[in-house]
């Protein structure tokens, strides 16, 4: 399974963004696809994950702010990012796994990662 993320860039406090994830290859290994996030300095965290029957993680700090969904005809997995503050600045990574699907890191494939960036 291969993953490419986009939809980064940089925006003011209080701007949105949408990151889609997007997989391609051996797409039934993509059963749940999860964001992730680290941040200079800091360890990644988990953000949001779904799973492609519509099972949904998401963590406390971003679920007012956050919405996951996915477009399973594209195999593609969005993270809607509205109200970003400067603490959400991170590269964001998706990462996909056939069996696995929750707020942990265990997946097995992950992408290159796209840079948000709030000023």
């Amino acid at each position: 399974v291969q993953l490419v993320e986009s939809g980064g860039g940089s925006v003011q406090a209080g701007g949105t963004l949408r990151l889609s994830c997007t997989a391609s290859g051996d797409t039934d290994n993509r059963n749940c696809i999860g964001w992730f996030r680290q941040a200079p300095g800091k360890q990644r965290e988990a953000v949001a994950a779904l799973h492609r029957t519509g099972t949904m993680f998401i963590i406390d700090s971003v679920k007012d702010r956050f919405t996951i969904s996915q477009d399973n005809t594209r195999n593609t997995v969005y993270l809607q990012m509205n109200g970003l503050k400067p603490e959400d600045t991170a590269k964001y990574y998706c990462a996909a796994d056939p069996r696995y699907c929750g707020l942990g890191s265990t997946y097995a494939y992950w992408g290159q990662g796209t840079q948000v960036t709030v000023s």
